[in-house]
């Protein structure tokens, strides 16, 4: 589970955006590393199978790469969240300007690993979608999945809210890769979402 501590956030506003001033300590990018090296930790037996089912995975990778990632809301103001913690930035998307309720997605097929309460992160969801990706969506009203569940792409997956360290409604977003925290605006630009200008890849 992300649990965050309070840490002094700086909120960089994109487009019409309103800052959202939204702390989140380094816990977080421990505890998914530590999620992802625990999941990456399989027997010999577990690599043996994999090993052997790996011709079979190929045709599934081609096909993946077919399947896009898609925008977890519409309509909203984008601002980039950054805060300083232990010498080094945090990147993360603050999608606003929607009312609390509204239904956000999943921006991908994958499994719930975390849904609910999340320290700082007020009500989250953490999804895995394989590879070493996982999506964190923070500071919900509501959560409408279960750990454990298998969700698709489009799926709404919580709605939005103010809960944890939080002071206006918004979706708190989130990319790690491996565990590590990444620059969400270029990496899913480079998959065809690009959240400044509202658009996301069609399916090839």
């Amino acid at each position: 589970m992300l649990a965050t501590a309070a840490a002094g956030a700086g909120v960089v506003a994109f487009a019409t955006g309103a800052a959202v001033d939204d702390a989140k300590g380094d816990a977080a990018d421990s505890a998914v590393a530590a999620y992802v090296q625990a999941g990456g930790a399989t027997s010999d037996r577990a690599q043996a199978a994999d090993r052997a089912n790996r011709a079979e995975r190929t045709t599934e990778t081609t096909a993946e790469s077919t399947v896009t990632w898609k925008l977890p809301l519409h309509d909203y103001d984008l601002a980039a969240g950054v805060s300083a913690g232990a010498g080094h930035s945090r990147h993360g998307l603050d999608l606003t300007g929607l009312p609390e309720g509204t239904p956000f997605a999943a921006m991908r097929a994958g499994t719930v690993v975390q849904a609910g309460w999340n320290g700082a992160f007020g009500n989250s969801v953490i999804i895995d979608h394989g590879d070493g990706v996982q999506t964190v969506y923070a500071h919900a009203s509501h959560v409408l999945v279960k750990r454990g569940q298998q969700v698709e792409a489009g799926q709404a997956i919580a709605l939005l809210g103010n809960t944890g360290l939080s002071r206006n409604v918004h979706l708190h977003l989130e990319l790690y890769v491996d565990g590590v925290l990444q620059d969400p605006l270029s990496w899913f630009k480079e998959r065809g979402v690009d959240f400044e200008l509202e658009i996301e890849a069609l399916p090839s």
